[in-house]
């Protein structure tokens, strides 16, 4: 646009108010056409310098961390591996059903990192169905087999996997491989300098709501495996335990989060399957579905909904209002929508 001064001051002043007039009615008009469409699955999200800085951290609800970047990281979650490390510093840990009916974690960080995370181990399709929401994220892993290489590449992540994270990686400890792989995850950021910030992924933190039901302890189960989570009053979380066992992290302390979602999603056959020919489930996290959230020694009926795979999860009371989180740590645990099921 080309601008035609006056030669007053007032006339400069009015040509500018016109300008700044127009420009705002062209911004105005730009949304005329109704409602922004979403990004397709699995499209990355916007500019972190678009996104404004959270006033609380969306995946604890604290204050500390806002701007830090978002690192996810595969755990192995099986008896030969125990005890883990790191998992307790995790702002969220999600539990999926590998081959076998056995499960995996997946903990994604931000607003801490502990010194040391593992046993690390390899990355599953349902991943990158869960991983979008959190915009484009550090993903770290031992690896993928070949067939699944080319959807890591087209995934809105950073892949620092053991491939590409060099000196991040380290085999410790007295186990033998695969559980002996752990990784720095200071030194896995540094690999991945433009990883996404946090952002809004649907949850909501505050008071609990009316109702919910009286708990002491409730238990996760999948076709090999189950975790169970006791209500601490001491604590004021949940306590993890494994196969009827305390889940205690190396170096001491138990495992568990403020507050556990118990997520049921349809589980599935994917395209993929191991050496030994069992299939890969691939957990359908998209859509809605029904959920249990545990919190303050109290289990709420809840249902859950996500309506793309770069939108966030939001978790609401059975007369629709939000489902509000104990601020701290949150586990969700992705069970089968019906009985436990290897597809």
């Amino acid at each position: 646009m080309r601008i035609a001064w006056s030669g007053t001051r007032r006339g400069r002043s009015a040509v500018i108010l016109g300008v700044v007039v127009l420009g705002g009615s062209l911004v105005s008009c730009s949304g005329s056409d109704g409602p922004e469409k979403a990004a397709p699955p699995g499209a990355p999200a916007a500019s972190p310098s678009a996104t404004p800085k959270p006033a609380t951290h969306p995946f604890t609800g604290g204050k500390t961390g806002l701007d830090n970047p978002v690192l996810a990281v595969k755990v192995e979650n099986t008896r030969p591996a125990m005890p883990q490390s790191g998992v307790s510093a995790a702002d969220i840990v999600y539990v999926e059903q590998v081959e076998g009916g056995e499960t995996r974690l997946m903990a994604v960080y931000s607003s801490k990192l502990p010194a040391r995370v593992g046993p690390v181990r390899s990355a599953r399709i349902s991943d990158l169905h869960i991983l979008p929401q959190f915009g484009k994220p550090a993903f770290a892993f031992s690896g993928v087999q070949s067939k699944m290489k080319k959807h890591i590449r087209k995934s809105p992540v950073y892949d620092i996997s053991q491939d590409n994270g060099g000196g991040s990686y380290y085999r410790w400890g007295p186990k033998p491989i695969p559980y002996n792989l752990y990784a720095n995850p200071r030194s896995l950021l540094k690999q991945a300098p433009k990883a996404g910030k946090p952002r809004d992924i649907g949850f909501r933190f505050g008071p609990a709501p009316a109702g919910g039901k009286p708990t002491r302890s409730f238990t996760a189960r999948w076709p090999s495996a189950s975790m169970g989570f006791t209500w601490s009053a001491k604590d004021r979380r949940w306590l993890a335990s494994f196969g009827g066992s305390p889940d205690v992290e190396r170096g001491g302390g138990r495992l568990g989060g403020r507050t556990v979602v118990i997520q049921y999603a349809k589980t599935t056959r994917s395209q993929f399957h191991d050496f030994l020919g069992s299939y890969t489930p691939l957990i359908k996290t998209t859509g809605t579905g029904r959920a249990v959230v545990l919190r303050d020694g109290k289990a709420y009926q809840a249902k859950w909904s996500r309506p793309a795979e770069d939108r966030g999860t939001t978790f609401t009371t059975p007369d629709g209002k939000p489902m509000n989180f104990a601020t701290g740590q949150v586990w969700v645990a992705l069970v089968n929508d019906g009985k436990p099921y290897i597809p």
